[in-house]
């Protein structure tokens, strides 16, 4: 064989030889984006890899649906414990997504190389998290002196005139200079980058002869062919790994959480300039007009005066500020530069809002109804649009009049969800309202309720059902009587017969083996609301009250015994009891309950031997319910307050009967009288003690009733400021003149 037949051979052998390129990118970096859509173009591989759990590759195929608009995540999670779970963001200026979309876009396979999911979820606890990883183009960036990852990329990377393919090698050699001064072994990243040869060896096998490989920069290096161990020593390194069930989908992602501060570890500081920076890039345009253009009109949008002239002069002082940097193009900095000093006249205060509205962006991602969901996730779905309520990343705040069938079915939603810890929605102030047939809620997608639906799933297939069962299931291990009293409420709020059956028996059962006073009295209250609110809602409470008469019943035979022997702590817990079974009882006003807890109630106040806090309170709940005379009050207060009964005794007592408002001593100058006597008989060196204790008391009082208080005690005769229903039309007549006046009116007539 001749030399000529010998150099053929090797540049046949040459052509025919696999050729892997490892594209180095940052994760979310526009940069990165629009050099890896020039190296494919490049290259034309046969085959694409992409960074990212193996599991991913069914969800490939529906890439392309023009339904699925970024941002999302591709969602992994333990089938049997949805809530380990990993997220896979990509926005449409990700190296990954661009990389995906181009290959599916020439249907070229595409697969996903990393430690699969099966074991990492599977070894990994709810509460560890992901160890740090380095920001390997950052770190560059950061060396070559700038604050602005993706601008050292586009000054050092997209200014070249070298071949796109040429910038991902001198990437690769950086990185490798960048690992050589780490130190530390990290068998997690030894593994990951195991997996990924493993996956490329396989394409390799599977006969693809170009293949292009989209990872992160860090990785380069050591997943070049040119440094491929034996491959004996990855799967040594892979062996042994713990393995579980997991499942895959595409759910919504938004722009916030692109953002570093969500705490997502390969976010981004500025989602929302780099979707426009990549966006021009597409079209063409003039990156930094546009940018100055939509900054002005969103000022403009909110009443702050943005001309077109001063865009053009915030346009000019950027060009500028880039040129006395050094820089060869605009960047962030130089933008927002150029806006607080031309269009927010040197104010800080309208950043905040081109950083939430444009910096950050508002986007938040849509999935298509291709994308297989769980049943739980479709039922949802489809009550939404039913509903029209429809998810959003920012804030939304809707008031519903629950006599209205379709509003009360939108608050049913958002209650059922609640109850399944899918908080889509939190329940605000209605302001001012006539009844209970008004509701507020604040509505606020955020990615990670995808995750708490799949985790719900485990409780049905529908959101009506999921509840229910949930709902039981928190029944069956309530720990106390006052968490199924708020469940029977809840279940009523979120219409849940079924649920409400269950729980109330459960009520029913515990309440007859219940010798707790105290939890008893804890139940009272959202039992008695549900017994009295129950119909807004249509709901059946008969039930509901037959329990509310046996809890009542029960807790007022146990009061009195239940408050003897009571410390300090203890006697506190039961007199926040006592108010809320009290609020509890006068909120149905039934004489079947009023009755046996007005008696109970009245044991407790002439008991002198009761921790005073708790006396002194059934003392003052009898006296605003009429049933005590206000003489009797006067003389058990002056009891308690007398010099043998104890100053810091006393000062529990007063402190029970005082608890609300300051109108009782303010009207009744007897018991102001004994209080003032009192304090003033106190010895000194017991009044340092008492002092505490009576400015808690009094700090309950807002500063016009103490200081009333006070001019009482100087002037003791002088009469209660109130006022007279008399009218003084002379004192009058100037103020109602100066109000025609301000109203454009003339002697009853408009001028």
């Amino acid at each position: 064989m001749t030399s000529s037949d010998d150099a053929a051979d090797a540049a046949d052998a040459a052509v025919a030889a696999p050729r892997i390129e490892v594209l180095g990118v940052r994760h979310h970096g526009p940069g990165s984006a629009r050099s890896v859509l020039g190296a494919l173009e490049e290259l034309a591989p046969d085959a694409v890899v992409i960074e990212g759990a193996p599991e991913l590759d069914v969800l490939v195929e529906t890439a392309v649906d023009p339904g699925l608009v970024p941002p999302v995540a591709a969602l992994v999670y333990a089938a049997d414990a949805p809530r380990r779970a990993s997220f896979y963001p990509l926005a449409s200026f990700s190296p990954e997504w661009v990389a995906l979309r181009w290959a599916r876009a020439r249907d070229v396979p595409v697969r996903f190389a990393d430690l699969p999911a099966a074991h990492t979820l599977g070894e990994r606890d709810d509460d560890v998290r992901a160890p740090h990883r380095p920001d390997p183009i950052g770190t560059l960036a950061r060396a070559a002196g700038y604050d602005d990852p993706e601008r050292w990329w586009e000054d050092a990377v997209e200014h070249r005139t070298t071949s796109s393919l040429g910038t991902f090698v001198a990437i690769r050699e950086a990185m490798a200079e960048v690992r050589a001064d780490l130190h530390d072994e990290d068998l997690e990243n030894d593994r990951r980058e195991a997996a990924m040869r493993r996956v490329l060896r396989a394409v390799l096998k599977g006969g693809a002869r170009r293949v292009a490989f989209v990872c992160g920069a860090f990785h380069a290096p050591a997943v070049h062919p040119d440094a491929w161990p034996p491959a004996t020593r990855d799967t040594r390194l892979l062996a042994g790994l713990p393995r579980t069930k997991v499942a895959t989908t595409w759910v919504p992602w938004s722009a916030g959480r692109l953002a570093f501060a969500s705490g997502y570890g390969a976010g981004v500081t500025s989602p929302g300039w780099y979707q426009h920076l990549f966006a021009s890039w597409e079209r063409g345009d003039d990156v930094v007009a546009g940018w100055l253009t939509r900054t002005a009109r969103e000022l403009r949008a909110e009443g702050i005066d943005a001309a077109p002239a001063s865009v053009v002069e915030a346009v000019r002082i950027a060009d500028a500020l880039a040129a006395v940097r050094g820089r060869p193009s605009v960047g962030l900095s130089e933008l927002v530069d150029a806006t607080q000093t031309v269009l927010c006249g040197g104010s800080e205060l309208p950043l905040a809002l081109v950083r939430e509205r444009l910096v950050i962006g508002q986007e938040l991602g849509r999935v298509p109804a291709s994308v297989p969901l769980t049943p739980l996730a479709q039922d949802l779905a489809r009550q939404q649009r039913t509903l029209r309520l429809k998810p959003t990343a920012t804030a939304t705040t809707i008031t519903l009049d629950l006599r209205k069938d379709s509003q009360r079915d939108r608050s049913v939603l958002l209650h059922r969800l609640r109850l399944l810890e899918v908080p889509w929605g939190t329940e605000t102030d209605a302001g001012r309202s006539t009844g209970t047939f008004k509701e507020a809620w604040e509505l606020r997608w955020e990615p990670e309720l995808s995750v708490a639906l799949i985790e719900a799933g485990l409780h049905g297939t529908t959101v009506l059902a999921a509840a229910e069962s949930k709902v039981a299931e928190t029944a069956e291990r309530a720990p106390d009587l006052a968490v199924l009293g708020a469940l029977v409420g809840e279940c009523l709020t979120a219409d849940l017969p079924g649920a409400l059956a269950a729980v109330v028996d459960t009520l029913a059962e515990r309440t007859a083996r219940q010798h707790d006073t105290l939890a008893l009295l804890r139940s009272v209250e959202p039992l008695a609301r549900t017994r009295r609110y129950g119909d807004v809602r249509g709901a059946d409470t008969a039930r509901v009250a037959g329990v509310l008469e046996t809890v009542v019943t029960r807790a007022s035979v146990g009061l009195r015994p239940a408050c003897s022997s009571l410390d300090d702590e203890a006697a506190s817990a039961m007199r926040e009891a006592i108010d809320g079974a009290h609020r509890g009882v006068a909120l149905v006003d039934d004489a079947t309950l009023t009755e046996p807890w007005r008696g109970a109630l009245a044991a407790v106040a002439a008991d002198d031997r009761i921790n005073g806090a708790v006396a002194g309170r059934a003392n003052r709940l009898l006296l605003d319910a009429g049933v005590l005379e206000p003489a009797e009050t006067a003389r058990r207060l002056a009891r308690r307050l007398s010099p043998g009964a104890g100053a810091v005794a006393g000062a529990a007592w007063l402190d029970g009967f005082l608890q609300g408002d300051a109108l009782l001593l303010l009207h009744d100058r007897e018991l102001l009288r004994i209080v003032d006597e009192w304090v003033a008989s106190v010895g000194d060196e017991v009044f340092e003690d008492l002092l505490p204790l009576l400015r808690r008391t009094f700090s309950r009082f807002d500063t016009g009733a103490r200081r009333q208080i006070g001019t009482r005690l100087r002037q003791p005769d002088r009469p209660l400021a109130v006022a007279s229903t008399a009218l003084d039309l002379e004192r009058g007549l100037p103020a109602a003149l100066r109000v025609a006046e301000l109203l454009g009116l003339r002697g009853g007539k408009a001028s």
